[in-house]
């Protein structure tokens, strides 16, 4: 039998995690095929419950799934509970359980930089989805200053900011809130959670900041990953911040996803060339 894993999203014409994780089951001989699944809110539920059919190993999540599907789950992962999203779906003889990955992914991105150091940094963040839920766990273990939250919808910042307890000071702001620029020109990370910049999405060619709004020296992420030069990463340049992309991130995320699922070491180098091939790095 032919087994299956796929990610479901809405949409997913960016999404090059078929390529990468297709690579590494080839790669380990694994019987499986992995694909993707356009799937809109309203066919969510069905979604998910097809993946207990003994055919699927379980299904990678993503925009803008990450938070619902957390109730259509058995059972979740610590982790993924206090995230309060999951990015994983694991099919154990008909029971799903739900992980979140992003989490360990978005730090192991972060040490990329051994410049940066994140102890007392005033750090903002776009967007306050999944993602970001994922992102601001991990930052507050890493004995930062501040924290902004900056989001199109300002309830939603303002919800993920009190999701949290935490000992600092988190802001929650609108992305037209005229004190944006003056935070992001004091934070020294900046990371963009949004689907901003993406491919083939409504914001294709916007960036959430201008260069003028970002401080020489700081250290800005950006977790869209196609294309891997984003708008936001352009304007980062011109300012000469550091840049980290999202494609690590992403092939993190997905190695950690691959071994819940098969229970294989994955083949990281290989996943990552498959990956910049898609992408058209280096070619």
């Amino acid at each position: 039998m032919t087994y299956k894993l796929g990610i479901f999203g809405h949409p997913l014409s960016h999404s090059i995690s078929p390529v990468f994780q297709q690579a590494a089951l080839d790669e380990l001989n694994i019987n499986a095929s992995y694909e993707a699944w356009d799937v809109p809110p309203s066919g969510l539920v069905s979604r998910i419950e097809e993946l207990r059919n003994p055919i699927y190993l379980g299904a990678n999540v993503t925009i803008p799934h990450k938070e619902s599907s957390m109730k259509l789950v058995d059972e979740l992962d610590p982790l993924a509970e206090k995230i309060g999203s999951l990015n994983t779906i694991v099919n154990r003889k008909g029971k799903l359980f739900g992980y979140n990955t992003d989490a360990d992914a978005f730090l192991k991105a972060l040490k990329l930089m051994e410049s940066f150091e994140p102890t007392g940094a005033k750090v903002l963040i776009i967007g306050a989805g999944g993602a970001a839920r994922a992102a601001v766990c991990s930052l507050l273990e890493l004995d930062i200053s501040l924290l902004v939250i900056a989001n199109r919808t300002v309830d939603r910042a303002i919800s993920l900011g009190k999701y949290f307890s935490s000992s600092i000071d988190v802001l929650a702001i609108g992305m037209n809130d005229s004190r944006l620029t003056e935070y992001a020109r004091k934070s020294s990370l900046i990371i963009n959670c949004s689907a901003m910049g993406m491919k083939n999405g409504s914001a294709e060619q916007l960036s959430p900041l201008g260069s003028t709004a970002i401080q020489k020296g700081a250290l800005v992420c950006d977790m869209v990953y196609n294309p891997t030069m984003t708008p936001l990463l352009v304007e980062a340049k011109k300012s000469g911040a550091s840049t980290v992309g999202g494609l690590p991130m992403l092939i993190y995320q997905g190695a950690a996803a691959f071994e819940l699922w098969t229970g294989n070491s994955p083949p990281i180098d290989v996943m990552f060339r498959a990956a910049e091939k898609a992408l058209g790095v280096n070619q």
